[in-house]
């Protein structure tokens, strides 16, 4: 099979189900973004030492692939399997932030993102993560979107700021507060 196709050539892409729709369709920004934000979170595991976030991040990467297979799916009844966002995935990182927290310091304000590349990159991943969100919650104002895809978005956010706050203790670096200039 070669991976191009010429069927895109004048501006179509087809989603599962067979559907041909414009390649600024929502629904392709919708799973575009989460490809992006895939690619980011491959990006921060390679950055990383530790081999029990390189694990967790790597069952990310298999959330993420279901998210967009969702995304991509505009038929009510498709031939092929699509997989789903479980309750559990949401469950790991809810865990995983848990088991964190329960080493960090309490936040008592911002912070400004930093000290490592690592930290800083993590911070990049969870602003295009929230950004993902965004655009799968617009495409769930047009069309039906399941709400464990958005739950497990809105969870993973939250679980990268908490990472890089991990990292950043890991690593001994200083996390340095935002002070409002008031």
């Amino acid at each position: 099979m070669k991976i191009y196709t010429k069927t895109g050539d004048k501006g179509q892409t087809s989603l599962i189900g067979g559907k041909r729709v414009v390649k600024y369709h929502t629904r392709i920004e919708a799973y575009g973004t989460v490809d992006e934000l895939l690619s980011n979170v491959s990006y921060l595991r390679d950055l990383t030492e530790s081999t029990e976030i390189k694990k967790l991040l790597l069952e990310i990467e298999d959330c993420l692939m279901i998210c967009s297979a969702i995304l991509a799916a505009d038929c009510e009844d498709c031939q092929i399997k699509i997989p789903e966002i479980r309750d559990a995935d949401i469950r790991l990182l809810e865990t995983e932030m848990d088991k964190m927290e329960a080493v960090l310091e309490p936040l008592s304000s911002f912070v400004l993102p930093g000290g490592h590349v690592a930290v800083s990159y993590c911070h990049v991943v969870r602003t295009v993560c929230r950004r993902a969100e965004r655009t799968v919650i617009k495409l769930a104002d047009e069309f039906f979107v399941p709400e464990n895809v958005i739950k497990y978005l809105n969870r993973l956010s939250d679980y990268l700021f908490v990472l890089s706050r991990m990292l950043v203790k890991d690593l001994n670096i200083e996390e340095i507060p935002w002070k409002a200039r008031l």
